[in-house]
């Protein structure tokens, strides 16, 4: 149930290059769903905050804590990662210990298990295991039939690990606005309501 102290954050994936990254007049990342769910929980004035995190076409996991630690993160908190967003909040709530609400990833990579250099940093050498006992609510996980071969795997290992209940899509691929073919996603507006 939402009340009047609910807040929620959403941090954004990781391009692959600077180009790709954000528009640079604005210096924001209001890409794909993330501008049509902000607008959504603002409407049902729900505190939202996207956080740009530094330099996401290389991340460093210490860069990105930095910002988090800045936020009012708390017991009335849902956090949504996005892809490796999602992958960074597992490890930094464990390694952290900070109680949230409800925990929301979006086609997360797997904490342990980078699959790339690029990603090495943020997503550490550790598999993070019970991290419920952080999350007062649930885990949720969206993964699609037709997502990143490595983030479909990574989803059902979570499944178990932290543990999470799975919401398989069809046809969503990496749930960037280009694969879902839209901005919207109501079923993410249905798990943060």
């Amino acid at each position: 149930m939402i009340t009047k102290k609910t807040n929620c954050f959403i941090l954004h994936g990781c391009p692959s290059n600077a180009k790709k990254a954000m528009n640079p007049e604005t210096r924001t990342y209001d890409k794909h769903w993330i501008p049509w769910i902000k607008k959504e929980l603002l409407l049902r004035n729900i505190k939202v905050d996207a956080p740009l995190m530094p330099t996401p076409w290389e991340p460093e996991y210490e860069e990105w804590k930095k910002i988090m630690g800045k936020l009012d993160v708390n017991k009335n908190s849902t956090l949504i990662g996005h892809s490796c967003g999602g992958t960074f909040l597992i490890r930094w709530l464990d390694e952290t210990k900070k109680k949230v609400k409800k925990l929301i990833l979006v086609s997360p990579g797997k904490v342990g298990k980078a699959r790339s250099r690029f990603t090495a940093n943020l997503y550490g050498d550790k598999i993070v295991k019970n991290l419920k006992k952080y999350v007062h609510d649930e885990i949720v996980l969206f993964t699609s039939n037709n997502d990143i071969k490595e983030h479909i795997e990574g989803a059902y290992e979570y499944e178990k690990e932290l543990p999470a209940k799975i919401i398989f899509l069809k046809n969503k691929g990496h749930f960037t606005q280009g694969d879902m073919g839209t901005e919207e996603f109501p079923e993410l507006l249905k798990e943060i309501i």
